[in-house]
């Protein structure tokens, strides 16, 4: 087995992310963020607004554009109602993702296992996997910014190809710009530099200062073209949503410093591992490569420190620490490898039995637990289920079997075909579970009724980006300036968000007649008395006349 992984590590790297982000990539929900990105691809699309970006027919430069250029440019060869082909893109640039960590591993600590192990580990970590398997902007940015770092690194410690290795750095770092700004730049490039310098000194770092010169240049004209374009094309718009997202870093989702503090809990099946191998004084003289240690384990820990001093805070921003993590993490997975089976000492053995026995149990009881649960909802999904009861449960049974064996690489493996097993079959069985919203109304017919009936349909409040996404055209929003805009038809209908009601009605009242035609609730998984219903999924549809 050993000398499989060392001889097609590429190869297993890359059927493991074929599952992993490719396969049932239709199967959930649109979200929020990718309902913006996704509206923003269709209107490039539609209405040729590829760089004065916009949503719903507004300007949308919160976000840079090139995630979104890349679904629309796969929606145009794919279609746009594919959810295959909007969040192809995503899955493809977590599969870079995957692909540079094995190349910067082997780089930095030159051994092929090694390297093979951080990439699976980074790609069956839980928020690898939810962003890689959706049409958002944080998958782009932070797999880009690895690259160029790959290229950098490549830069920093040898002496060949130099100019190209600070150009592709430079090229790769803009498109990271270019996805979502300085977030990146800010929480993985950083922290690699600073982890870098402690670790290797930046060794005859003088002989390069021309190509780091290159590689800045590179990166400020091809990462902010597009910043600069906007503030000479729509400066007023531009400077107004600029100030905005500034000021939200330090006003919107304040949580405490210490907010971040386990954030190698959001590596999800590797969080026992993850937390392991940051344990420094245990870990330090049992590792291959005491230095490549030193250097992912401070790259790491700088990354959470960084992201920590800013006030806002959500769990998704963790997003970049998990690539370092899993770099750390493949250095404790390394160390077990080779000496477990020699292992005495129960401390150092209990964690390791806890954690894959765990997953093990799961897989073990799975059949069971998974009919229990889903028994009610098992209609026309039998077979998939049949096959996730069937794989998990070998697995399970295999991996007991090698922990007792003390076969820890055969146990790790097993681990990523857990992963896998759950994508393959596991994925399809969301559907068991049920819409019980019993108001439920989609608003995916509406377009197609306006446009039989030759009604034009206008927007007043911020409708949900989903609600747009499922409207499928641009429904002008009244309100967005100052006076309300009132169209010159006379008869014409409006989306009124819950929340605009009131001022809806008090504005239009004394010159059209208003009457409620339809109530759209798209809260696919939530009815209204339930914990996670969210009003903002529901828009009400009123017909408007105009007063004789």
């Amino acid at each position: 087995m050993t000398k499989i992984l060392e001889r097609y590590p590429v190869i297993i790297l890359l059927l493991v992310c074929l599952v992993i982000f490719f396969c049932n990539l239709n199967e959930l929900y649109v979200n929020i963020m990718e309902a913006r990105n996704f509206v923003t691809a269709r209107e490039m699309l539609t209405e040729n607004n590829w760089l004065l970006t916009t949503l719903n027919g507004l300007p949308r430069y919160e976000k840079p554009p090139l995630p979104t250029w890349l679904t629309a440019l796969s929606a145009t060869v794919f279609g746009m109602k594919s959810l295959f082909a909007l969040r192809l893109p995503a899955a493809l640039a977590a599969t870079l993702m995957v692909w540079m960590m094995y190349r910067l591993n082997l780089k930095v600590h030159q051994n092929k296992r090694s390297g093979l192990f951080a990439g699976l580990i980074l790609a069956t970590s839980f928020y690898v996997i939810f962003s890689g398997r959706n049409g958002q902007w944080d998958i782009f940015t932070h797999a880009f910014m690895l690259t160029s770092i790959y290229f950098l690194y490549t830069l920093f410690e040898e002496e060949k190809q130099m100019w190209k290795n600070a150009l592709l750095a430079g090229i790769f770092a803009g498109a990271s710009f270019l996805s979502k700004g300085p977030v990146s730049l800010y929480t993985l490039f950083l922290p690699f530099l600073i982890a870098y310098g402690v670790a290797y000194k930046y060794r005859n770092f003088t002989k390069k200062i021309l190509p780091a010169i290159l590689f800045i240049a590179v990166m400020i004209v091809s990462g902010l073209w597009w910043f600069v374009y906007v503030r000479i094309a729509d400066p007023e718009t531009f400077v107004a949503i600029a100030s905005e997202e500034a000021t939200n870093w330090g006003s919107y989702n304040i949580r405490p410093f210490y907010y971040y503090w386990s954030f190698f809990t959001q590596s999800g099946i590797w969080t026992i591992p993850a937390f392991v191998g940051l344990l420094y004084p245990y870990l330090k003289n049992r590792v291959s490569d005491k230095k490549a240690y030193l250097f992912s384990l401070l790259w790491t820990i700088s990354s959470v420190v960084l992201l920590s001093v800013i006030p806002e805070k959500k769990s998704r921003y963790l997003l970049p620490v998990l690539l370092p993590l899993a770099m750390n993490t493949a250095f404790y997975i390394e160390y077990l490898v080779r000496t477990f089976a020699s292992l005495k000492n129960k401390k150092e053995t209990f964690p390791v039995y806890f954690n894959f026995g765990l997953i093990a149990l799961i897989g073990v009881s799975f059949p069971v637990a998974g009919y229990i649960f889903f028994r009610k909802e098992l209609q026309g999904l039998w077979l998939p289920f049949i096959l996730a009861s069937i794989f998990l449960f070998g697995i399970g049974v295999l991996m007991f079997r090698h922990l007792a064996k003390k076969n820890i690489q055969h146990v790790f493996l097993l681990t990523i075909a857990f992963i896998m097993s759950i994508i393959l079959f596991g994925f399809p069985l969301e559907n068991t579970f049920s819409n019980d919203n019993t108001a439920f109304n989609n608003i995916d017919r509406l377009a197609a009724q306006a446009a039989r009936e030759n009604i034009n349909i206008y927007s007043f409040g911020e409708q949900a980006p989903e609600m747009i996404w499922e409207y499928k055209k641009i429904a002008p929003r009244l309100d967005a300036k100052s006076p309300v805009r009132v169209p010159e038809e006379n008869s014409f209908g409006v989306l009124v968000t819950l929340s605009e009601e009131t001022e809806f009605k008090r504005i239009f009242a004394t010159d059209f007649n208003i009457r409620l035609k339809e109530t759209f609730d798209i809260n696919y998984t939530a009815g209204k008395e339930e914990r996670n219903y969210r009003e903002r999924l529901v828009s009400r549809y009123y017909i408007l006349n105009k007063k004789p």
